[in-house]
C-alpha cells in the first residue's frame, strides 16, 4: 500500500518537472529584459560615421565555416540612414549590402527601426531597450547557384562608445542552421 503513495508522488514530480522543462525551453529573451542595461544604445549614433567589424559564422555543430571582416559607411538624414557594408571573407570572396533604414517611434516610447536592402526579402523590423537592440529579417541567401530564404534573429549589444557586440542565429522553418557573431568598433 505505501508504493501506491509514492508512485503518484513520483507521477506528480516527473509531470512539473517535465512542465518546468518545457516552459523553460519556451522562454525567449525579450528585448524589454535589457531595459534597464547601460549604455543605452543609440543605433542612429552608434552607426553613423565609419564602423568596422570582425565575425565568424559556425554552423549547426559549432564549427567555424566563415570569418570576414566588414567596413561600413554609415550616414543618416534625419530619421533615415544609410548602412552600407564592405564584406571580405577569408576566401577572398567579396559582397556588398546597402541598409536603408527608418527609424520610428511607437506610442509606447520604444524606438524601432525598419530596414530594407536587396538581398532582404521585405522589410527587416527592429526594436531597442537599454543596451540592446533586436533585428529580425529574411535574407535570401545564394549557396551553390540556388537561393534559400533563411530568417536572422539578430541581437546587439552595446558595451561602451566604441564596442557593439552582435550575435545572430539564422534559421529555416524554425530549425537553426548557425550562428553569426561579429564584434564591431566605431571609428573616431
Amino acid at each position: 500500500m505505501s508504493t501506491l503513495p509514492t508512485r503518484r508522488l513520483l507521477l506528480a514530480a516527473g509531470s512539473a518537472a517535465a512542465t518546468l522543462a518545457l516552459t523553460g525551453c519556451g522562454t525567449r529573451p525579450q528585448v524589454a529584459d535589457y531595459a534597464n542595461e547601460k549604455p543605452v544604445f543609440d543605433l542612429k549614433n552608434y552607426f553613423n560615421g565609419m564602423v568596422d567589424g570582425w565575425g565568424i559564422f559556425t554552423d549547426r555543430s559549432g564549427k567555424v565555416v566563415r570569418r570576414f571582416i566588414v567596413t561600413m559607411n554609415c550616414t543618416w538624414n534625419g530619421e533615415e540612414g544609410i548602412l552600407d557594408e564592405d564584406f571580405v571573407y577569408s576566401d577572398g570572396k567579396k559582397e556588398k549590402r546597402i541598409w536603408r533604414m527608418k527609424r520610428l517611434t511607437g506610442a509606447d516610447g520604444i524606438v524601432r527601426y525598419e530596414g530594407r536592402a536587396d538581398d532582404v526579402v521585405g522589410i527587416g523590423n527592429g526594436e531597442q531597450r537599454g543596451n540592446a537592440f533586436r533585428w529580425g529579417y529574411t535574407l535570401a541567401l545564394p549557396v551553390d547557384g540556388k537561393v534559400y530564404e533563411v530568417q536572422f534573429d539578430d541581437w546587439m549589444y552595446q558595451m561602451d562608445n566604441k564596442v557593439v557586440i552582435n550575435k545572430a542565429t539564422m534559421s529555416k522553418f524554425g530549425i537553426t542552421l548557425g550562428e553569426l557573431v561579429v564584434t564591431f568598433t566605431k571609428r573616431n
